[in-house]
């Protein structure tokens, strides 16, 4: 009997909590988002898993889960005699080393030509940068420090790898709430960004039709990952390494002879970081540290901060448009947003909704690569500022 009692007081369920089984079920809801909505799969699968696996209670003494993963954590010193499995997969989140992997693969899969033919669309991309310093007063506002306010602040961008890797470096107490926001958001962008855009735009506003792009020289792609690299670390010195992986990258695949290693980058490269990432974040969101006030707080402020980058590029768009006498489509703002491909797939749905002829892909492209490297420049300014 004693043996019995000792086996049912080591079991998950004696120590299951009701926090851990809405964790469970949230990890669900993730999983059933990515595969009965297709909301962004490659990154909710592994989340929504992890969340799963995280939530189930450890066992004292076993290096398995959340008890020894969060001294080693805590600790600032990864001690491989009292690490748990699961503190391995989170390695490379804390020390920074999955998101610039998964700018390598961004850059490489990426086509800069839309950006480089028509470069003014770049101010789109900047002008949806606005949700990261908003959010960032209102978390202060609300009683975070200057570091966290950063770290959350981040989320208005929308670019996962960059809010975990600031969140890492200013507020990693916070990482697994800020990562799972900003990764909802990503999801969500095909239900959130469509009425904000329909709101602040009039028919004739969607209706616009613009030239196709001009045909970029070769010399131009290959000048512009370098140039990009040098003047964003020159200005945003702690950007240096996600820019600087985005650029490499991007060179890997416009120079012609790195095919091998082009490939490689955007395809098992950054599905084998994706994975780790996912799998490590979900597991990360333990229900006694993951379900409190701070928590609620911080999805709250990134939806509003989603909210306002969206807004924020549309408003620019149309405020261009007055001394502009080649009119671009406001739509394309909302694409400032640094969720790649995504916020520019939903351009060209409501696009096509008011006209089926209307092909606003490659256009909404350019602000959406401009926002990538403008969250990560406002990332390295808020680590350099606030560090």
């Amino acid at each position: 009997m004693e043996t019995l009692s000792l086996f049912w007081q080591n079991t998950g369920i004696y120590n299951l909590t009701s926090g851990n089984v809405i964790m469970m079920v949230i990890g669900i809801i993730f999983i059933s988002l990515a595969i009965r909505k297709d909301y962004e799969p490659l990154l909710l699968c592994p989340i929504g898993f992890g969340i799963v696996v995280g939530n189930i209670p450890p066992v004292a003494g076993m290096a398995l889960g959340y008890n020894e993963f969060n001294v080693i954590w805590d600790g600032g010193t990864l001690d491989f005699n009292r690490a748990s499995v699961l503190s391995f997969f989170y390695f490379g989140v804390k020390y920074g080393i999955f998101p610039p992997l998964i700018f390598l693969g961004i850059g490489a899969m990426t086509d800069f030509s839309t950006m480089l033919s028509n470069p003014k669309l770049v101010l789109l991309g900047a002008a949806a940068q606005i949700g990261i310093f908003l959010t960032l007063l209102g978390s202060l506002y609300l009683g975070f420090t200057q570091a966290e306010a950063g770290a959350i602040g981040i989320i208005g961008g929308a670019d996962g790898p960059t809010a975990i890797f600031l969140a890492a470096k200013l507020a990693p107490h916070y990482l697994g709430p800020i990562a799972i926001a900003a990764y909802s958001y990503m999801a969500l962008v095909p239900v959130i960004q469509p009425p904000i855009m329909r709101l602040l735009t009039t028919r004739k506003e969607r209706l616009i039709r613009m030239k196709p792009p001009r045909e970029v020289s070769k010399r131009e792609k290959l000048f512009f990952p370098v140039i990009t690299f040098l003047v964003c670390s020159l200005i945003a010195p702690g950007a240096q390494v996600l820019i600087g992986m985005l650029c490499l990258g991007n060179l890997l695949k416009e120079s012609g002879v790195t095919e091998r290693l082009a490939n490689t980058a955007r395809n098992s490269l950054i599905d084998i970081v994706t994975i780790l990432l996912g799998f490590a974040v979900g597991t990360s969101t333990q229900a006694q540290y993951f379900l409190t006030a701070e928590s609620l707080k911080i999805f709250g402020l990134g939806a509003v901060s989603f909210a306002i980058a969206t807004a924020g590029g549309v408003l620019f768009a149309k405020f261009m448009n007055l001394f502009m006498k080649e009119k671009i489509n406001p739509l394309i703002g909302a694409a400032g947003v640094s969720a790649v491909p995504d916020s520019a797939r939903v351009v060209q749905m409501v696009g096509q909704q008011e006209d089926p002829h209307n092909y606003l892909l490659m256009h909404a492209m350019a602000p959406n690569i401009a926002g990538v490297i403008g969250s990560a420049v406002a990332a390295g300014v808020l680590w350099s500022v606030i560090k």
